[in-house]
């Protein structure tokens, strides 16, 4: 059988499932690439010794890598982007996120296609999978892999040679792809999902499509390189409005004291309707910057400008709910009795997804953020979570707190006064075990939010004020949460996802404030 060697550029969500599946197919062998970084370069030594690097539930990928790296040895991954010199075929799956003014940051996508223009052969099939504004195929990958290489995209063009490398003549193809995974259904959803494939001409997409028929047992449907893109972050700002309209709902039956839960039930009886479940926020690599994609596309490459007010609008709801749920939080601390101020609150849940350890764009960050602003001590708890990817969030400590209760108190301090700048920008002031004042600086904790980590839920809700529930892990749904509550000192829980009812936490002394429910004195 013919060998037929593939070259997945990003070692990520999409590209080792991606990869990975590739490897165990028949005539074929695969070659990650992966740059060393300090967050991700860990990621070669990891994938080459069997193992999966996702903490998360992923069925059947860690027994798909273990077979494709050890037994099979179809599956290599390396740093040396030079192996695309023998590549029949190209992936590129790098991030590609937007800055603060919503502008695309392409830096990993244009390293990547410069790295395997200077050194991919003639006949290539390059596929871009990473999600990009529409255009950015041929306005951005295609002119970089061009002058890289020294040859041109589709159907085969006379030599012309590229000033870096010296090389001209003969063609390369090029196609656009997008992934349509989640976090906890990377397979599935890689084989079982329609593939859009997309090429700059009709040989290109005829090529990409033959490559995927290898892994895909869902139809796939070739059509323009342009269209693809646009499908894309059509589909995903799509799920990001319907999810605003489900937030302001939220918002609107909190306010009016009905459960959204219970209105989303009976606007769903109706078959034509489906309405999304509301959060605590929308995170992931996907929906908060597909939309500004979107309209950065139409924008730099359309031929009038176009107000995508909706969009902005939708972005704007979906990212004010971890501001909401601070407020929920105050709320219910302040019927209480107790001030956010220097009140120890357990954030439960640092992924985005739930029983998945992926922590791109959570929510949990900027609620984390609010509630610190307000002089709140937090303590963060996920069972999925590394603490390298916690730490990168620029949060917390050092350390992972997987020790005895006491052991934890006495780094965040219970008895911990803050005073934030709101409240007149007095120097905060915390207070040993046995009532005495200490410097600030007595404290390890190197980050300024000093938001302590642990995987140890018991340990997380001792002497808590309040525990809110970010992601809707399956550790946070049952008896476990409800038993290592009883160890809080105020035992408020405010849900963010709709993972407990009101009568529960009632018969288990818990008082109960939900995201868009009947809940305190409201």
């Amino acid at each position: 059988m013919t060998d037929t060697h593939l070259v997945v550029i990003g070692m990520g969500y999409v590209g080792i499932p991606c990869a990975a599946l590739f490897a165990d197919v028949p005539g074929f062998r695969v070659t990650g690439v992966q740059r060393r970084s300090p967050r991700s370069g860990w990621k070669i030594d990891c994938l080459n010794s069997g193992h999966s690097p996702f903490a998360g539930d992923e069925p059947g990928l860690a027994e798909l890598i273990q077979r494709v790296a050890l037994e099979k040895r179809t599956f290599h991954v390396t740093d040396d982007i030079a192996v695309c010199r023998d590549a029949d075929a190209i992936l590129i799956d790098v991030q590609t996120p937007v800055d603060a003014n919503h502008v695309p940051q392409y830096e990993s996508l244009r390293e990547a296609a410069a790295g395997a223009g200077q050194h991919m052969k003639q006949g290539v099939l390059v596929v871009i999978e990473s999600t990009v504004a529409p255009g950015t195929t041929q306005h951005v990958v295609q002119p970089i892999l061009e002058q890289e290489s020294g040859m041109k995209a589709g159907s085969p063009h006379p030599p012309s040679p590229s000033p870096h490398t010296g090389r001209g003549g003969g063609n390369f193809y090029l196609a656009f792809s997008y992934e349509r995974v989640m976090p906890g259904k990377l397979l599935e959803y890689l084989t079982h999902f329609p593939r859009v494939v997309g090429g700059i001409d009709a040989e290109s997409t005829r090529r990409a499509v033959a490559l995927y028929r290898h892994i895909m047992q869902k139809e796939i449907t070739p059509t323009d390189c342009l269209t693809a893109e646009v499908a894309k972050t059509v589909e995903n700002a799509y799920r990001d409005v319907n999810i605003a309209f489900a937030n302001e709902m939220a918002l609107i039956c909190e306010s009016l004291g009905v459960d959204v839960f219970e209105v989303r039930s009976l606007v769903n009886a109706r078959p034509d309707r489906h309405m999304h479940i509301p959060g605590a926020g929308v995170g992931g690599h996907c929906l908060p910057k597909d939309p500004w994609l979107l309209n950065h596309g139409v924008n730099a490459y359309g031929h009038s400008k176009v107000r995508s007010d909706l969009l902005a609008l939708a972005r704007d709801i979906n990212d004010s709910m971890p501001l909401h749920m601070a407020k929920l939080v105050q709320e219910a601390l302040a019927e209480a009795g107790q001030p956010l101020a220097g009140a120890k609150v357990a954030v439960l849940g640092i992924a985005y997804l739930e029983n998945a350890d992926d922590t791109r764009n959570t929510p949990a960050l900027p609620l984390i953020r609010a509630l610190r602003d307000q002089g709140a001590i937090v303590v963060a708890h996920d069972p999925y979570v590394r603490q390298a990817d916690f730490d990168a969030l620029g949060l917390g400590t050092s350390k992972n707190i997987a020790c005895n209760h006491e052991e934890l108190e006495a780094r965040i301090n219970i008895k911990e006064t803050l005073c934030p700048p709101s409240l007149g920008g007095k120097k905060p002031r915390r207070h040993g075990e046995h009532g005495e004042e200490l410097e600030f600086s007595a404290f390890s904790a190197p980050s300024a939010l000093n938001v302590v980590y642990t995987q140890d839920l018991r340990a997380a809700l001792q002497g808590a004020d309040c525990a809110v529930i970010v992601t809707k892990h399956r550790d946070y749904l049952g008896s476990e949460l409800l038993q290592a509550a009883q160890a809080m000192r105020t035992r408020i829980v405010v849900d963010g996802r709709g993972c407990i009812e009101e009568q529960v936490c009632a018969e288990a002394r818990l008082t109960y404030w939900g995201l868009g429910r009947r809940t305190g004195s409201r």
